[in-house]
């Protein structure tokens, strides 16, 4: 069988093709955000806390940055979609190919999203939750479209997205007539289907526009190694600038003003550094992408160990995402089972329903994620070689 470059989430092979030639940093990058990820997950399922991470008024600093730090892995690895489905398609004979594989491939990961990671997560929940593989889904099925207009007015429609989405308004309470534009965007809310109830905790509005900018700044990953390091870190350090100079103001750019803490210096700058995820607000974006685009500026400086273990991670996403998840969340079933007499799903139940011997420890944690990390290694290395050495058309879509 033919080798080939192995794909990625939004980088697929073709049977019989070229494929497109991989960019390291991208790999490692994404890679990172992977590893990190994991963090919040397990901190889900084997930490859960009485407060909030992010409220600084009661979270220690240590969960507060146990969690603020993860909030760098959805923007990063959506924008990486974004260049790689650019680089993909240098390589395909048409735009209509790669806009039919974008169409096909999203759905698939909405279908993914509500059969396999909600049975996963839930232990029969009677719930489905609207995650980041569902808002990366409808991101690819948007592109599928927005690939065919003008570069420039690509770009200029996701900066508007982004940079005014605090003028569109939030719809509360969500209605049947109302769920559409709910679920383009909106702060999460759970909306009352009969049978089973949906929670939408990604709205694909800002993400499709993050898909967007990184698909528009795909030619950046083509160009030579020192030019690329330079507009990477002359974009970065434009929106960290950026975020500071609005932030400062406490005016526009996220729903969450920062505030002096009566805990002292240090959570007042918590404080300042506590911008919105759901929905991803202009702050949380310029902070979270302007540091992924200086890192990746750098991340050709890695070590080569540490770069290649990373891009292991980087390399097979969607197979470490499902494998991660059934490690956190199928060992979360047998250690509370053997804790505390009964599995108990504790990213789910409520605070009261907690055993009375359960305790949050982030000693825990940052066990469960090493032994995650090295328990995924191995299966996602040898699943990397097998995309290599295989151009079975169904692997693009694994």
């Amino acid at each position: 069988m033919n080798q080939t470059a192995t794909p990625t989430l939004a980088s697929p092979a073709a049977t019989g093709r070229a494929a497109t030639a991989r960019v390291p940093i991208i790999d490692v990058v994404r890679g990172l955000a992977m590893v990190i990820m994991a963090i919040d997950h397990i901190r889900e399922f084997w930490c859960p806390t009485p407060m909030r991470p992010e409220d600084v008024a009661q979270a220690p600093a240590a969960l507060f940055l146990t969690r603020w730090v993860t909030h760098f892995c959805a923007p990063t690895f959506v924008f990486l979609a974004g260049a790689s489905v650019f680089l993909y398609q240098q390589k395909r004979a048409s735009r209509g190919q790669v806009s039919r594989f974008l169409l096909t491939r999203g759905l698939w990961l909405v279908v993914l999203e509500l059969v396999v990671i909600n049975f996963i997560l839930q232990w029969g929940y009677p719930m489905l939750v609207l995650e980041v593989i569902w808002a990366l889904g409808c991101s690819m099925v948007l592109l599928a479209g927005a690939i065919w207009l003008p570069r420039w007015l690509l770009a200029g429609l996701a900066l508007a997205i982004i940079m005014g989405q605090h003028l569109l308004p939030l719809v509360q309470p969500v209605t049947g007539a109302r769920l559409p534009w709910a679920l383009l965007y909106d702060s999460p809310f759970l909306f009352a289907t009969q049978p089973v109830p949906v929670l939408a905790a990604y709205t694909i509005l800002p993400w499709a526009a993050v898909m967007a900018l990184g698909y528009v700044a795909g030619p950046w990953f083509k160009a030579e190694a020192p030019l690329r390091a330079r507009w990477l870190r002359l974009a970065g350090g434009a929106a960290l600038v950026f975020f500071i100079a609005v932030r400062a103001t406490n005016l526009y750019g996220d729903p969450s003003r920062w505030s002096e803490q009566a805990r002292g210096a240090g959570y007042t700058l918590l404080s300042f550094l506590n911008v919105t995820k759901y929905p991803p607000s202009l702050l949380f974006l310029s902070l979270t992408l302007g540091g992924a685009l200086v890192l990746l500026s750098l991340a050709g400086r890695l070590p080569g160990r540490l770069g290649q273990w990373l891009s292991i991670y980087g390399r097979v996403p969607l197979f470490y995402f499902v494998l991660h998840f059934c490690l956190i969340s199928g060992g979360a079933y047998v250690w509370t089972r053997l804790a505390f007499g009964q599995a108990i799903n504790l990213s789910f139940a409520s605070v009261k329903d907690w055993p009375a011997a359960y305790h949050p420890s982030l000693l825990r944690l940052y066990t469960v994620w090493v032994a995650v990390l090295l328990l995924t290694y191995w299966p996602c290395r040898w699943y990397q070689g097998y995309k290599q050495r295989h151009t079975y058309w169904w692997l693009s879509y694994l």
